[in-house]
């Protein structure tokens, strides 16, 4: 045989064929392919599990209470500055200031010389030492009790006095109880128990649990025309706020929608996130002005398309920091924030300065910065096979094919650069479940959302939220003026 009489043995030194090559290389190129496939799989989900980990309030959505306890960035500028805590030198101050128009003046003169022990009745007056001091009178309920007397003529007709207003039961609470209940479950979120307590230590009353919740309630069914002249007026707003967030209602997830300006807030319950639910608001469907948001698909429906729509600035921000942490050596990252952040100032100091735009000479370099990093963010984060995109390249395909919903703030200096208004008005909402758990019903959620409504709109006007309440109680809701 050829083979064996090569040296070493028949087959020590035999070389492979050429098909058996071209067959090891295929074979190596598909399993460098899988392994390849498996690597990019592998870091795709690493980053996410980092971007996960990594998550805070200053690149998601998440609350600040869940942050870590070390110390954040702006702590540790404050404490390499050297600054304390607390209120800077120079800040506006608080403090208890002296009035010159006390309520009460009480003189309290000295009975004899400190000295000689003489009387002091015919020593002359020298000087006056005052001190101040505010207090509120002890708080005790006060029963008035309307007779209400019978008369007959001599035709015979017994006609009877008629009652004050709000006086209809034999035995009642006033509408300053009543104002104070509401108050202190819908605005200071004081659980109903604590609430019937806190009334009855300070005023002596005793109301019962179920009188404060159903107080809540009947506050809620006289606001029926306040809530409906809000939502009006909000159709007519130029800039709206909307969103949306979650709420527990008796143990099941419920949507709670807001829609708000500066001076105005209404709320919808609802089991559904979408459309549905944004329809039969009736607030944004058919509004002409601009509509503030973040960037929810619910909001792209056919009937909110006569709206100019800008996404919130803020949650775009979080999203470039939380892609920066993800790639720390992006420098798109790093350069998209940049020009972000500096249009938004740009706009701030236009209207500062009584501009209606911002100035080209800042505007276009910025503009300019961004759409660069942008382009050079989708180069480097090319698309993956198949649908599931990486947060990253999610966001860039955003931001690219909708720069007028991004950055209609840098045009149009009447629009706000985030949605922070309709956040604090659904926060009340979150605070509410964790300090009092959730509602237990549908119907009770909608009458405490309706007094929150109702108080946030009095709160953004400036007036007293227990007069607000009180006027309600008595028939007289305050309502936003037409126009």
């Amino acid at each position: 045989m050829r083979g064996a009489a090569r040296k070493g043995g028949p087959y020590r030194d035999a070389k492979p064929t050429y098909e058996e090559l071209v067959a090891l290389v295929a074979a190596q190129a598909l399993k460098i392919q899988e392994l390849e496939a498996t690597i990019t799989e592998l870091r795709a989900e690493v980053t996410e599990l980092k971007r996960r980990l990594g998550q805070n309030s200053r690149n998601s959505s998440l609350p600040p209470s869940t942050d870590t306890l070390e110390r954040s960035a702006a702590r540790r500028e404050q404490a390499k500055a050297g600054r304390k805590p607390g209120k800077q030198p120079g800040g506006q101050g608080f403090a208890l200031r002296r009035t010159d128009t006390p309520d009460e003046v009480i003189d309290h003169n000295p009975a004899a010389c400190g000295g000689c022990g003489a009387d002091l009745a015919d020593a002359g007056e020298v000087g006056v030492s005052v001190r101040q001091v505010t207090d509120i009178p002890k708080v005790t309920a006060q029963i008035v009790e309307h007779r209400l007397h019978r008369r007959r003529r001599g035709c015979g007709h017994v006609t009877t006095a008629a009652a004050p207003a709000g006086v209809n039961r034999p035995v009642q609470y006033g509408p300053n109880i009543r104002a104070l209940a509401c108050y202190l479950v819908v605005f200071q979120h004081v659980p109903v128990e604590r609430a019937a307590m806190l009334i009855a230590d300070v005023t002596g009353a005793h109301p019962s649990t179920g009188w404060v919740s159903g107080v809540i309630a009947q506050v809620a069914e006289m606001l029926d025309g306040a809530t409906t002249a809000v939502k009006t007026q909000l159709k007519d707003s130029p800039v709206l706020h909307v969103d949306e967030t979650s709420v527990n209602i008796a143990g099941a997830k419920w949507w709670l929608h807001v829609a708000c300006t500066q001076k105005l807030t209404a709320y919808h319950l609802h089991r559904s996130r979408g459309r549905v639910a944004v329809d039969e608001f009736a607030v944004l469907p058919g509004y002409t002005g601009t509509a503030v948001h973040d960037a929810l698909s619910v909001y792209d429906g056919d009937k909110y398309a006569t709206a100019r729509h800008a996404w919130c600035g803020a949650h775009i921000g979080r999203e470039l920091i939380a892609a920066a942490d993800a790639d720390p050596d992006a420098a798109w990252c790093k350069a998209a924030i940049e020009a972000f952040h500096g249009l938004n100032n740009a706009a701030h100091q236009a209207r500062d300065n009584g501009q209606a735009t911002i100035p080209a000479t800042i505007a276009e370099p910025l503009q300019h910065k961004w759409n660069h990093a942008v382009l050079c963010g989708l180069a480097g984060n090319p698309r993956r096979p198949g649908r599931e995109q990486s947060k990253t390249r999610n966001l860039l395909e955003r931001l690219r094919d909708h720069p007028s919903k991004v950055l209609l703030f840098a045009h149009d200096l009447t629009v706000p650069h985030t949605n922070n208004q309709a956040e604090r008005d659904l926060r009340p909402a979150k605070t509410q479940i964790k300090i009092s758990g959730c509602h237990r019903s549908e119907k009770g959620a909608r009458a405490w959302l309706t007094v929150r409504a109702h108080i946030s709109t009095l709160r953004k006007n400036g007036i007293n939220i227990l007069d607000g309440i009180r006027d309600s109680i008595t028939g007289q809701a305050w309502q936003p003026a037409p126009g």
